[in-house]
C-alpha cells in the first residue's frame, strides 16, 4: 500500500521557485505589465484564476504550434510549464507587486510625455476650430 501513500499529495503551500530560464520569462510578463500600467487589472485576473492555473497552462501548451508561427516559444513554454506548480500564481503576483514599488529604470527618451492642459480643457498647443 506504498503507492496509495503519496496519491494524493500536493505541493507545498507558499509561492513555488521557478528555474533560471522560467524565471527570466516571468520578469520579462511582469516587465510588460507593469510597463503597460495593466498590473491592477493583471493582478485581479491572476486572483481570480487562481485555481485554474493548470488548466491555462495546459492551454498554453495547445496553443504553442499556433503561436510559434508568430514568435520564438521559447519563453511561452517555460511560462506555461511554471503555471502547472501550484505555488505559481502567488509568485507571479509577487514580482508584479515588487515592480509597483521599485518601478523600471527607464532612459531619458524612453519616457513619455503628456500633453499638458490649460484651465478651460484643451491641450496647451493643439489647434482648435
Amino acid at each position: 500500500m506504498q503507492w496509495l501513500k503519496h496519491a494524493f499529495a500536493v505541493d507545498p503551500p507558499g509561492p513555488a521557485e521557478p528555474t533560471e530560464a522560467q524565471k527570466l520569462a516571468i520578469d520579462r510578463v511582469a516587465d510588460e505589465v507593469v510597463r503597460r500600467g495593466l498590473a491592477t487589472p493583471t493582478l485581479m485576473a491572476l486572483e481570480m484564476s487562481r485555481p485554474l492555473n493548470f488548466i491555462g497552462s495546459q492551454a498554453m501548451h495547445f496553443f504553442t504550434p499556433f503561436v510559434s508561427v508568430f514568435a520564438n516559444t521559447r519563453g511561452y513554454r517555460h511560462f506555461a510549464e511554471f503555471l502547472e506548480l501550484r505555488g505559481a500564481i502567488p509568485y507571479i503576483c509577487d514580482a508584479i507587486e515588487a515592480r509597483i514599488e521599485a518601478p523600471i529604470e527607464k532612459g531619458s527618451d524612453s519616457q513619455v510625455k503628456t500633453p499638458s492642459a490649460d484651465s478651460t480643457g484643451n491641450e496647451v498647443g493643439s489647434e482648435t476650430d
